[in-house]
């Protein structure tokens, strides 16, 4: 069975309005070209001036103009939305980095707490503490969909392998992200790809791609690869959607014949 999958790339601003319309655009967009499910960015609704910024639009869970939209959003396209990261409030007055997954009836199926923070000094005096505002999720989760478990991450994530392996056997895995340029351009798709083929699954994974109101660059390219590892679509700067069939009798065949899943000690 193929069916086609969509991620969404965008380069949100610092106005919250303006997100959520632009974003509920490219899903509109999205779904008009046959997508079954949909995965927008980290920070789709908002990103800042600074790091406090997400504070200020910060929601209860199950309670909130952003998760509403989200679960609107999916009703009106019929589709399995999994929604990039939103700050959902932490008994510390922090924020946590919440991915939700809304079935195509707009009810939230699950919620995944980025676990891995981006404390981080880059060449060139780039600097990040995301752990200032945001509390790390402490679990994995994954969710069962018409087309096998999906396996929830955000964006630092990435580069913890053992997260993934947590997912083993999961079909889907997404990454919905806000690399860096920098950090993009060295290991965003070579780590994309081995998470793909270190798990024969598919891989989604939605950036946003360009420059940002606070000056922050962002490297795009999001796209998806097969359990083969091949990029079966990408979209290189800007906003805009990027779609491919994602097929499970193929994924069968690649566990078939090379069973590394059942020989792992």
């Amino acid at each position: 069975m193929k069916t086609q999958m969509a991620v969404v790339q965008m380069v949100s601003s610092d106005v919250l309005a303006e997100n959520l319309a632009r974003a509920g655009s490219l899903l509109g967009q999205a779904a008009a070209e046959g997508a079954r499910l949909a995965l927008l960015p980290e920070n789709f609704a908002l990103m800042g001036r600074d790091e406090k910024a997400k504070l200020t639009i910060m929601e209860a869970e199950g309670d909130g103009p952003i998760q509403s939209w989200l679960a609107a959003q999916a009703r009106r396209h019929g589709l399995w939305l999994v929604g990039g990261s939103i700050p959902l409030a932490a008994p510390d007055g922090r924020c946590y980095a919440a991915c939700l997954v809304f079935d195509p009836e707009g009810q939230c199926q699950a919620r995944y707490d980025k676990v891995h923070l981006f404390d981080v000094d880059l060449a060139g005096g780039e600097s990040y503490r995301e752990s200032r505002t945001i509390a790390p999720g402490g679990i994995p989760v994954s969710v069962a969909t018409p087309w096998g478990r999906l396996g929830l991450s955000i964006c630092y994530d990435l580069r913890f392998p053992e997260l993934y392996r947590r997912y083993a056997g999961a079909e889907l895995l997404v990454v919905p992200s806000a690399f860096t340029q920098q950090t993009g351009e060295a290991h965003w798709e070579c780590l994309l790809r081995a998470r793909a083929i270190e798990n024969q699954a598919y891989v989604l994974a939605a950036d946003q791609g360009g420059r940002h109101q606070n000056g922050r660059r962002t490297f795009g390219h999001s796209m998806v690869i097969d359990p083969w590892g091949q990029v079966l679509a990408r979209l290189d700067q800007g906003e805009g959607v990027a779609l491919a069939q994602i097929d499970m009798a193929f994924l069968q065949r690649c566990r078939g014949s090379l069973p590394a899943l059942q020989h792992r000690r």
